[in-house]
Protein backbone atom coordinates (compact mmCIF):
# COMPACT_ATOMS: atom_id res chain seq x y z
CA UNK A 1 0.00 0.00 0.00
CA UNK A 2 1.56 3.49 -1.36
CA UNK A 3 0.50 6.35 1.35
CA UNK A 4 1.55 9.81 2.17
CA UNK A 5 2.04 11.17 5.47
CA UNK A 6 0.89 14.62 6.10
CA UNK A 7 0.70 16.85 8.29
CA UNK A 8 -1.61 20.19 9.45
CA UNK A 9 -0.21 21.92 12.39
CA UNK A 10 1.37 19.04 13.62
CA UNK A 11 -1.96 17.23 14.03
CA UNK A 12 -0.50 14.10 11.50
CA UNK A 13 -2.23 11.64 9.36
CA UNK A 14 -1.33 8.86 6.84
CA UNK A 15 -3.07 9.43 3.62
CA UNK A 16 -3.62 6.71 1.01
CA UNK A 17 -5.69 7.75 -2.31
CA UNK A 18 -8.25 5.46 -2.66
CA UNK A 19 -8.81 6.17 -6.60
CA UNK A 20 -5.64 3.67 -6.47
CA UNK A 21 -5.86 1.62 -3.07
CA UNK A 22 -8.65 -0.38 -2.04
CA UNK A 23 -8.44 -0.66 1.73
CA UNK A 24 -10.53 -3.47 3.18
CA UNK A 25 -10.69 -2.57 6.91
CA UNK A 26 -9.32 0.71 7.48
CA UNK A 27 -10.08 0.56 11.35
CA UNK A 28 -7.66 -2.04 11.70
CA UNK A 29 -5.24 -0.69 9.48
CA UNK A 30 -5.36 2.82 10.96
CA UNK A 31 -4.44 1.31 14.17
CA UNK A 32 -1.39 -0.53 13.10
CA UNK A 33 -0.17 2.14 11.11
CA UNK A 34 -0.82 4.71 13.87
CA UNK A 35 1.66 3.31 16.16
CA UNK A 36 4.64 5.31 16.39
CA UNK A 37 6.55 2.88 17.52
CA UNK A 38 5.68 -0.48 15.74
CA UNK A 39 4.18 1.40 12.50
CA UNK A 40 4.17 4.32 10.36
CA UNK A 41 3.28 6.49 13.24
CA UNK A 42 0.19 9.15 12.87
CA UNK A 43 -2.89 10.68 15.01
CA UNK A 44 -4.75 8.25 12.58
CA UNK A 45 -5.74 7.39 8.68
CA UNK A 46 -7.32 9.43 5.96
CA UNK A 47 -8.93 7.91 2.98
CA UNK A 48 -9.34 10.09 -0.47
CA UNK A 49 -11.68 9.14 -2.33
CA UNK A 50 -14.70 8.89 -5.21
CA UNK A 51 -17.68 10.84 -4.49
CA UNK A 52 -20.62 11.27 -6.46
CA UNK A 53 -21.94 14.40 -4.94
CA UNK A 54 -18.56 16.60 -4.44
CA UNK A 55 -14.80 16.92 -6.22
CA UNK A 56 -13.69 14.34 -3.26
CA UNK A 57 -14.38 12.19 -0.51
CA UNK A 58 -12.84 11.83 3.02
CA UNK A 59 -13.04 9.40 5.46
CA UNK A 60 -10.76 9.40 8.62
CA UNK A 61 -10.15 7.21 11.24
CA UNK A 62 -8.81 8.05 14.96
CA UNK A 63 -5.31 5.90 16.10
CA UNK A 64 -8.45 3.87 17.90
CA UNK A 65 -9.47 3.01 14.60
CA UNK A 66 -12.97 4.93 15.34
CA UNK A 67 -14.51 6.89 12.24
CA UNK A 68 -14.64 10.26 12.71
CA UNK A 69 -17.11 13.00 11.04
CA UNK A 70 -14.42 15.28 10.27
CA UNK A 71 -10.96 16.94 10.43
CA UNK A 72 -10.49 20.42 9.63
CA UNK A 73 -6.84 19.84 9.33
CA UNK A 74 -7.16 16.62 7.12
CA UNK A 75 -9.42 18.62 4.66
CA UNK A 76 -6.81 20.77 4.42
CA UNK A 77 -3.85 18.53 3.84
CA UNK A 78 -6.22 16.46 1.07
CA UNK A 79 -6.70 19.61 -0.69
CA UNK A 80 -2.83 19.93 -0.81
CA UNK A 81 -2.74 16.23 -2.02
CA UNK A 82 -5.24 16.22 -4.81
CA UNK A 83 -3.89 19.33 -6.10
CA UNK A 84 -0.18 18.54 -6.06
CA UNK A 85 -0.63 14.99 -7.25
CA UNK A 86 -2.43 16.43 -10.07
CA UNK A 87 -5.72 15.18 -9.66
CA UNK A 88 -7.56 18.38 -10.15
CA UNK A 89 -6.32 21.76 -11.20
CA UNK A 90 -9.22 23.58 -9.32
CA UNK A 91 -8.35 26.11 -6.62
CA UNK A 92 -11.99 25.52 -5.11
CA UNK A 93 -12.73 22.43 -4.34
CA UNK A 94 -15.75 20.60 -2.34
CA UNK A 95 -15.04 17.56 -0.18
CA UNK A 96 -17.57 14.67 1.07
CA UNK A 97 -17.59 14.20 4.57
CA UNK A 98 -19.56 12.66 6.87
CA UNK A 99 -20.75 15.93 8.34
CA UNK A 100 -21.53 17.36 5.01
CA UNK A 101 -19.83 18.99 2.06
CA UNK A 102 -17.16 21.90 2.66
CA UNK A 103 -15.61 23.38 0.48
CA UNK A 104 -11.92 24.05 0.29
CA UNK A 105 -9.96 27.23 -1.50
CA UNK A 106 -6.39 26.64 -2.12
CA UNK A 107 -3.62 29.02 -1.66
CA UNK A 108 -0.60 28.57 -3.67
CA UNK A 109 3.35 29.51 -4.18
CA UNK A 110 4.80 28.62 -7.19
CA UNK A 111 1.73 26.20 -8.22
CA UNK A 112 2.49 24.36 -4.38
CA UNK A 113 -0.49 24.79 -1.97
CA UNK A 114 0.72 26.07 0.69
CA UNK A 115 -2.18 26.50 2.86
CA UNK A 116 -5.91 26.39 2.48
CA UNK A 117 -9.15 27.90 3.86
CA UNK A 118 -11.86 25.95 4.77
CA UNK A 119 -15.77 26.39 5.39
CA UNK A 120 -16.39 24.74 8.12
CA UNK A 121 -20.10 25.58 7.81
CA UNK A 122 -22.32 26.87 11.35
CA UNK A 123 -21.51 25.59 14.48
CA UNK A 124 -24.19 23.33 16.31
CA UNK A 125 -25.56 24.03 19.82
CA UNK A 126 -27.95 21.90 20.17
CA UNK A 127 -28.04 19.88 23.20
CA UNK A 128 -29.32 17.20 21.12
CA UNK A 129 -27.78 17.09 18.08
CA UNK A 130 -24.31 17.38 19.71
CA UNK A 131 -24.91 15.17 21.54
CA UNK A 132 -25.35 16.00 25.07
CA UNK A 133 -27.44 14.00 27.86
CA UNK A 134 -28.98 17.54 29.42
CA UNK A 135 -32.72 18.83 29.33
CA UNK A 136 -30.84 22.12 28.75
CA UNK A 137 -31.68 23.59 25.51
CA UNK A 138 -27.80 24.62 24.92
CA UNK A 139 -24.76 24.29 27.20
CA UNK A 140 -22.86 27.58 27.71
CA UNK A 141 -21.03 28.28 30.67
CA UNK A 142 -22.57 25.19 32.04
CA UNK A 143 -21.61 23.28 35.47
CA UNK A 144 -20.34 19.65 35.85
CA UNK A 145 -18.56 17.66 38.24
CA UNK A 146 -15.07 16.70 37.42
CA UNK A 147 -12.64 14.93 39.88
CA UNK A 148 -15.48 16.02 42.51
CA UNK A 149 -14.63 19.80 41.33
CA UNK A 150 -17.28 21.91 39.44
CA UNK A 151 -15.84 22.95 36.01
CA UNK A 152 -17.69 25.15 33.97
CA UNK A 153 -18.05 23.60 30.35
CA UNK A 154 -19.22 24.81 26.61
CA UNK A 155 -20.61 22.05 24.58
CA UNK A 156 -20.84 22.63 20.65
CA UNK A 157 -20.58 20.68 17.17
CA UNK A 158 -18.23 21.64 14.10
CA UNK A 159 -19.74 18.37 12.83
CA UNK A 160 -18.48 16.25 15.78
CA UNK A 161 -18.80 16.89 19.29
CA UNK A 162 -16.64 19.04 21.52
CA UNK A 163 -16.38 20.46 25.20
CA UNK A 164 -14.54 23.88 25.69
CA UNK A 165 -12.86 24.42 28.92
CA UNK A 166 -11.12 27.76 29.62
CA UNK A 167 -8.36 28.23 32.11
CA UNK A 168 -5.91 30.40 33.34
CA UNK A 169 -2.83 28.48 31.84
CA UNK A 170 -2.88 26.04 29.40
CA UNK A 171 0.70 24.49 30.05
CA UNK A 172 -0.18 23.69 33.54
CA UNK A 173 -3.00 21.13 32.67
CA UNK A 174 -2.47 17.22 33.22
CA UNK A 175 -4.13 16.65 29.82
CA UNK A 176 -3.62 12.90 30.46
CA UNK A 177 -5.72 12.75 33.38
CA UNK A 178 -8.51 15.21 32.79
CA UNK A 179 -9.20 14.67 28.77
CA UNK A 180 -9.82 11.07 29.10
CA UNK A 181 -12.62 11.87 32.30
CA UNK A 182 -14.14 14.87 29.94
CA UNK A 183 -14.13 12.47 26.83
CA UNK A 184 -16.00 9.43 28.33
CA UNK A 185 -18.12 11.51 30.51
CA UNK A 186 -21.86 10.53 31.01
CA UNK A 187 -23.05 13.47 29.47
CA UNK A 188 -21.60 12.59 26.07
CA UNK A 189 -23.25 9.41 24.68
CA UNK A 190 -20.81 9.81 21.73
CA UNK A 191 -17.36 11.07 23.30
CA UNK A 192 -16.43 13.96 22.60
CA UNK A 193 -13.41 16.02 21.82
CA UNK A 194 -11.81 18.51 24.41
CA UNK A 195 -10.16 21.56 24.40
CA UNK A 196 -8.57 23.94 26.72
CA UNK A 197 -8.10 27.17 25.91
CA UNK A 198 -6.23 30.18 27.28
CA UNK A 199 -7.59 33.61 26.52
CA UNK A 200 -4.19 35.70 25.82
CA UNK A 201 -6.17 38.57 24.14
CA UNK A 202 -9.68 38.87 22.68
CA UNK A 203 -8.01 38.20 19.15
CA UNK A 204 -4.91 35.75 20.34
CA UNK A 205 -6.03 32.31 22.27
CA UNK A 206 -4.03 29.50 23.17
CA UNK A 207 -5.35 25.66 23.04
CA UNK A 208 -4.82 22.90 23.90
CA UNK A 209 -6.43 19.60 22.86
CA UNK A 210 -7.20 16.15 23.70
CA UNK A 211 -8.71 14.12 20.90
CA UNK A 212 -11.76 11.70 21.04
CA UNK A 213 -9.95 8.28 20.05
CA UNK A 214 -6.22 9.84 19.80
CA UNK A 215 -5.63 11.10 22.58
CA UNK A 216 -3.48 15.25 23.08
CA UNK A 217 -2.54 15.82 19.67
CA UNK A 218 -1.05 18.95 18.42
CA UNK A 219 -3.71 20.82 16.59
CA UNK A 220 -7.45 20.38 16.01
CA UNK A 221 -8.98 22.27 13.75
CA UNK A 222 -12.81 21.48 14.15
CA UNK A 223 -11.60 22.00 18.03
CA UNK A 224 -9.77 25.25 17.09
CA UNK A 225 -13.38 26.37 15.60
CA UNK A 226 -15.19 25.26 18.30
CA UNK A 227 -12.87 26.69 20.69
CA UNK A 228 -13.25 30.60 18.98
CA UNK A 229 -17.11 30.07 18.75
CA UNK A 230 -17.24 29.36 22.50
CA UNK A 231 -15.00 31.83 22.97
CA UNK A 232 -17.63 34.33 21.33
CA UNK A 233 -20.42 32.97 23.12
CA UNK A 234 -18.89 33.60 26.56
CA UNK A 235 -18.04 37.09 25.22
CA UNK A 236 -14.16 36.33 25.68
CA UNK A 237 -12.91 37.32 21.82
CA UNK A 238 -14.12 38.66 18.80
CA UNK A 239 -15.34 37.10 15.91
CA UNK A 240 -11.55 36.76 13.88
CA UNK A 241 -8.96 35.06 16.25
CA UNK A 242 -5.39 33.67 15.77
CA UNK A 243 -4.92 30.30 17.65
CA UNK A 244 -2.08 29.34 18.71
CA UNK A 245 -1.83 25.27 19.17
CA UNK A 246 1.17 23.06 20.08
CA UNK A 247 1.94 22.16 16.43
CA UNK A 248 1.35 25.76 14.77
CA UNK A 249 -0.96 28.97 14.31
CA UNK A 250 -4.30 28.93 12.86
CA UNK A 251 -6.75 31.45 11.60
CA UNK A 252 -10.44 31.37 12.61
CA UNK A 253 -13.25 33.52 11.92
CA UNK A 254 -16.88 33.08 13.05
CA UNK A 255 -18.45 35.19 9.88
CA UNK A 256 -22.17 37.28 10.57
CA UNK A 257 -22.70 37.52 7.56
CA UNK A 258 -23.54 33.65 7.14
CA UNK A 259 -22.94 31.78 10.64
CA UNK A 260 -20.13 29.89 8.96
CA UNK A 261 -16.65 29.57 10.71
CA UNK A 262 -13.92 30.01 8.60
CA UNK A 263 -10.59 28.16 8.93
CA UNK A 264 -7.18 29.19 7.33
CA UNK A 265 -4.02 26.97 8.09
CA UNK A 266 -0.80 25.34 6.19
CA UNK A 267 -0.61 21.70 4.88
CA UNK A 268 2.15 20.01 4.38
CA UNK A 269 4.02 16.60 3.02
CA UNK A 270 6.07 14.85 5.47
CA UNK A 271 7.05 11.85 3.21
CA UNK A 272 5.95 9.16 0.93
CA UNK A 273 6.09 5.73 1.54
CA UNK A 274 5.17 2.11 1.14
CA UNK A 275 3.47 0.08 3.98
CA UNK A 276 3.32 -3.59 3.57
CA UNK A 277 1.31 -5.29 6.17
CA UNK A 278 2.44 -8.04 8.18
Amino acid sequence: MKFTKMHGAGNDYVYVNGFVETIEDPASLSIAISDRHFGIGADGLVLILPSETSDFRMRIFNADGSEAEMCGNASRCIAKYVFDHGMTDKTSITLETLSGQKRLDLQLAEGIVTSVRVDMGEPILSSKQIPVHSDEDEIIDFPIALDGKKVNITALSMGNPHVIIFVDNVDEIDLPKVGPKVEHHPLFPKRTNTEFVQILSPDHLKMRVWERGSGETLACGTGACAATVASILNEKAERRVTMELKGGTLFIEWSEADNHVYMTGPATTVFEGEYFPA
